[in-house]
C-alpha cells in the first residue's frame, strides 16, 4: 500500500509557517523593535498591523558621554583663558605687534626660506646619488645621511658657530698644495651663516630620503618609457620623474618646512635675534614669562596656519593629473553657501530648488 505525503506546490511556504516579516519602507535603517512587537509587513497584508508597531531610535549613549565631557574640558579652558589674571592679556597686546617681536619674525622666516631652498636642493643631489649605480656615490650619500640625522640640530649649530677653531682661515688652492686665497674663518662665516649652513645641512638630511621616498614610488615602466624614447636623464628626471613624484613628496616635505620653522627656536643658543630669543629677551627683562610665551605661541600658529594653507593649494595643484574633479576648497564652498543664502534671500525664503538636467521626468511621472 502506498504512502502519500502532502507535498507545496512550488514556491509556496512551508505548512505550518508564517511568511517571513519584512520592514515598512518608512522604518528608519537604525529603528529597534520593542520584545513582543514585530514589524509591519510590506503590502497590503501589513497594513492592519502598522499602528501596533513601535519604533525605538537608537541611542549612543558613550559617544553622547564623550562629547558632553569634551565640552566640559573646552569650556573650562575657555574660562580660564579669559579670567585667569596670570594670562595677562593686556601685556600680549603691547608685545605682540611690537617691532622688536615683528623684526624677530622676519629672522625667523629669513632662516626657514634659507634652510628650506637649500636644504631640498642640497637633498634632492643626495637622493639621485643614493639612486646611482656608482658604489662610490651611494656610500658617500649614505654616510651623510646617517651622520647628519645622527647628530642634534642643536650640537651642529654650536659646531658650526664654533668653526674658527678648527680653522682658523679657509682658502682656495691646490688639494694638499699651496694655497692661492685664504679669508680669515670669522669674517667669511658670521653668527647667521653659521645658522644657515647648519639647518640647511641638517635639513638636507631628510630631505634626500623625502625626495628619494618619491621618486622610487613611481612605476618604472616610466623611466623604461622614457629612455625607449631617447629622452636624455637629466630631461627624464626634470620633467618626468619630479613632476609625477611631487605628490608623493609634498605631504612629507610640507610637514617638515613646518617642523623646520619651529626648529629654528634652537638658534637661540647663538644668540640670534629670532622669535623665541627675543621673546626671552623681553620676559627675562620685565619678568613677564607668560605673556611673552603667548606671544611666540600665537606667531608660531599663525606661520604654521599659513605654511598649512600653502601646503594644501600646492598639493591640490600637483594631484590634477590623478584627480581630474578634485573636492571644492574651503573658500570655494563658503562662495557656494553665500550664493545660496542670497538665492534664497531673494526668493523670499524659499528654499532654492536644485535645477535638473534636460530630458529628466519629475518623480512619479510614468512618460
Amino acid at each position: 500500500m502506498a504512502s502519500t505525503t502532502d507535498t507545496a506546490p512550488p514556491g509556496a511556504n512551508p505548512p505550518d509557517t508564517a511568511p517571513p516579516a519584512v520592514a515598512s519602507p518608512d522604518t528608519p535603517p537604525d529603528a529597534t523593535f520593542a520584545p513582543g512587537t514585530t514589524p509591519a509587513l510590506d503590502g497590503p497584508a501589513g497594513q492592519d498591523d502598522t499602528a501596533a508597531l513601535k519604533v525605538v531610535p537608537a541611542r549612543h549613549y558613550a559617544r553622547w558621554t564623550a562629547a558632553v565631557a569634551v565640552l566640559v574640558l573646552l569650556a573650562q579652558f575657555a574660562h580660564g583663558l579669559a579670567t585667569n589674571p596670570v594670562w595677562e592679556w593686556g601685556v600680549f597686546r603691547d608685545y605682540v605687534l611690537s617691532e622688536t617681536i615683528v623684526q624677530a619674525v622676519w629672522v625667523t622666516l629669513q632662516l626657514t626660506a634659507y634652510a628650506t631652498v637649500l636644504g631640498f636642493l642640497l637633498g634632492t643631489v643626495l637622493a639621485f646619488m643614493r639612486l646611482s649605480r656608482s658604489p662610490v656615490l651611494q656610500t658617500v650619500a649614505w654616510t651623510y645621511i646617517w651622520i647628519f640625522r645622527s647628530i642634534p640640530m642643536i650640537v651642529q649649530l654650536v659646531f658650526w658657530f664654533n668653526l674658527s677653531a678648527l680653522y682658523k682661515e679657509l682658502g682656495i688652492g691646490i688639494p694638499f698644495g699651496p694655497v692661492f686665497w685664504s679669508v680669515d674663518s670669522n669674517s667669511l662665516i658670521g653668527t647667521i651663516g653659521a645658522a644657515v649652513i647648519g639647518l640647511t645641512l641638517h635639513q638636507a638630511a631628510y630631505a634626500a630620503e623625502i625626495v628619494r621616498g618619491g621618486v622610487i614610488s613611481l612605476d618604472h615602466g616610466q623611466l623604461e618609457a622614457a629612455a625607449a624614447l631617447g629622452i636624455p636623464r637629466l630631461r627624464q628626471i626634470r620633467r618626468i620623474v619630479l613632476p609625477q613624484a611631487m605628490r608623493a613628496i609634498l605631504p612629507t616635505a610640507g610637514n617638515e618646512i613646518i617642523g623646520l620653522l619651529k626648529g629654528t627656536s634652537v638658534v637661540y643658543v647663538m644668540s640670534i635675534g629670532e622669535l623665541f630669543y627675543q621673546a626671552q629677551v623681553i620676559y627675562g627683562r620685565t619678568g613677564r614669562v607668560i605673556p611673552m610665551l603667548l606671544v611666540a605661541t600665537a606667531w608660531y600658529v599663525v606661520l604654521t596656519s599659513v605654511l598649512s594653507v600653502a601646503q594644501y593649494y600646492v598639493e591640490r595643484r600637483y594631484a590634477r593629473g590623478a584627480d581630474r574633479t578634485p573636492p571644492p576648497t574651503p573658500l570655494q564652498r563658503a562662495r557656494h553657501f553665500l550664493r545660496d543664502v542670497r538665492s534664497q534671500a531673494a526668493r523670499g525664503g524659499r528654499p532654492v530648488v536644485p535645477l535638473k538636467p534636460l530630458g529628466t521626468a519629475p518623480v512619479g511621472d510614468s512618460r
